[in-house]
């Protein structure tokens, strides 16, 4: 098991043009054949007769049938970014041939990553069980995770064949980019060119929704009906999205998976950033601009420069932090400070977490941690907590909670609850706050619900070593157990969980309701009983599960990292 490998897995009535994203007539689109890009390099394979093609905005495409069900991959829906390094994406030029889509598109360039990379890495891919129009089937559209910095949407993990097969969902995964080249803010560095250069993989992300509005219906999918659905990375950026303007109207239902993003980096602490990393590049802020023309693999050599706002020392990071600006341009406000977004207040979300997040998060690349001694968690707690609390305080809170919990026990409640619990719980308590506000206005529309979970049950893999650790709910909600390597493992107690989970998930993407028959009542997060549906072999509905550790890192403000 490669540890680092499973968290790189995990981790608009506004116009697209306020956002620098140009718009492009269906119509025009579908007229023009020229000048359009070569063809893609067929692979090996002959064409079947079986074999669906699909005319989409911009030209026609040609899939195959496996499995039973039509799968599409690597669709173009942006230009290559290349040639706009650092600016907002562009739609992709029309072509009138059929172009294979059988093959996954190149990931965003990045480091350690064993894919087919490209700044040219605007693709997307799409399962469904038939490519026609006139299916009306939900859609589910999956933001991979690895934070801003790594991964793709053609991990084994993200197949859509299963949720295809037992939900007659269309499921869409999709590549954006990423690290530097997603989120550099040159905006007050490069002049207005690059004015959101900092949220360029943000933008990429509208592009590709506007992809699905326009687009979806040609395969079976119901463009009023789009959920989003991603974990870790891909959950904080869904919450950015809830508070893009550029965004609104493109989803209609949104599900977190252990990833929040309750604060954007301010466009200060960005130019520090980017300030930090031009000097590891070798350039000034004045030469600033040069950056666009330097070789890719350059740019990915100096993302390990030191973070000048956190620094490496004393926050358990290490490099850049890459992720969201408030630029006051594509993000004008913080996605979940001072208060949830009002943009988004009837889409119906789901915010869930892992009990123990941080046996994989932490653990998996330092073992040391399984084995501490009570003298060496209060050091430990205070470089990964990230949270300013004192780590005796918290040591002796959770030695009097649970007795029997060992120091490395402590050591993983602790941070799993201040680091990466605790912008889940800001976020649905913020929801929570806005749609009893709503409530009580005269005449005022009601928000819509809020569900939360609690992913309970450990995996059996390595001994039960790592619990319900971080991305652990990957592939019981995509029902993929049996990927080979998966965390959950294919036993039967998996895929018992795995039918609870994707059932949900299907449910909430049909109708905006999680609730399935023969499951526990799932009833919407309120600030009166802070319900939270616990899925373990027995579900349950609970009431502020782990109340005490909620309470206690409410004492201290929460501050998102790279804020």
């Amino acid at each position: 098991m490669d540890p680092v490998r499973i968290i790189r897995q995990a981790e608009s009535h506004v116009s697209l043009s306020c956002a620098g994203l140009p718009s492009v007539d269906r119509r025009q689109m579908l007229g023009l054949g020229l000048g359009a890009a070569a063809t893609l390099t067929l692979p090996a394979r002959a064409w079947a007769a079986s074999d669906p093609v699909v005319v989409t905005v911009a030209g026609p495409v040609r899939g195959l049938r496996q499995d039973g069900i039509h799968v599409f991959k690597g669709i173009r829906y942006g230009a290559d970014t290349g040639p706009h390094r650092f600016q907002p994406p562009q739609p992709p030029a029309p072509w009138r041939e059929v172009r294979d889509a059988r093959t996954y598109g190149a990931a965003c360039p990045q480091t350690h990553f064993d894919e087919r990379q490209s700044e040219d890495c605007l693709f997307l891919n799409v399962w469904t069980a038939e490519a026609k129009a006139g299916g009306n089937r939900p859609v589910m559209v999956y933001i991979h995770g690895g934070a801003y910095s790594h991964g793709s949407g053609s991990d084994p993990l993200y197949d859509g064949t299963r949720l295809v097969h037992r939900g007659d969902v269309v499921v869409v995964t999709l590549n954006h980019r990423l690290n530097a080249l997603g989120h550099l803010y040159l905006g007050r560095l490069a002049g207005p060119a690059y004015a959101q250069s900092g949220n360029a993989g943000i933008l990429d992300l509208v592009l590709a929704l506007r992809w699905v509005r326009d687009n979806i219906a040609a395969f079976g999918g119901d463009p009023g009906r789009v959920m989003l659905f991603g974990q870790s990375g891909g959950g904080a950026k869904i919450a950015t999205l809830m508070a893009t303007p550029a965004a609104q109207g493109l989803f209609h239902r949104a599900a977190t998976m252990s990833g929040q993003q309750v604060t954007a980096s301010g466009p200060l602490n960005a130019t520090a950033r980017a300030t930090a990393y031009l000097a590891a590049l070798g350039l000034t802020p004045e030469r600033a601009a040069e950056a666009a023309a330097l070789p890719v693999d350059r740019l990915l050599s100096a993302l390990n420069a030191a973070d000048p706002i956190h620094g490496v020392a004393g926050q358990g990071m290490g490099g850049l932090y890459w992720g969201p600006v408030l630029d006051d341009q594509v993000l004008a406000r913080h996605p979940f400070y001072p208060d949830a977004p009002a943009q988004s207040a009837a889409v119906p979300m789901i915010i869930g977490n892992t009990h123990d997040e941080t046996r994989l998060l932490i653990g998996g690349s330092d073992p040391s941690t399984f084995t501490l001694t009570w003298d060496q968690v209060p050091g430990l707690l205070a470089k990964h907590m990230r949270v300013d609390i004192n780590p005796d305080l918290v040591v002796a809170e959770y030695r009097r909670l649970y007795p029997a919990y060992s120091p490395s026990d402590v050591f993983f409640a602790a941070t799993t609850a201040g680091r990466s619990w605790r912008a889940a719980v800001v976020e649905v308590e913020a929801r929570a706050v806005q749609a009893q506000a709503l409530g009580q206005e005269a005449g005022g529309q009601a928000a819509a619900p809020t569900y939360a979970y609690q992913l309970n049950w450990g995996s059996p893999k390595d001994g039960g070593k790592w619990r319900a650790p971080h991305t652990l709910d990957i592939p019981l909600v995509f029902d993929n157990t049996a990927v080979p390597d998966a965390l959950s493992t294919d036993s039967a107690e998996a895929r018992r969980m795995a039918d609870q989970m994707s059932n949900a998930f299907i449910a909430f993407a049909r109708t905006g309701d999680p609730n399935v028959g023969g499951a526990p009542r799932w009833t919407p997060y309120t600030l009166a009983g802070r319900e939270t549906l616990v899925f373990d072999l027995e579900s349950r509905l609970e009431a502020d599960p782990r109340g005490a550790e909620r309470r206690l890192f409410a004492q201290v403000p929460f501050t998102q990292q790279g804020t």
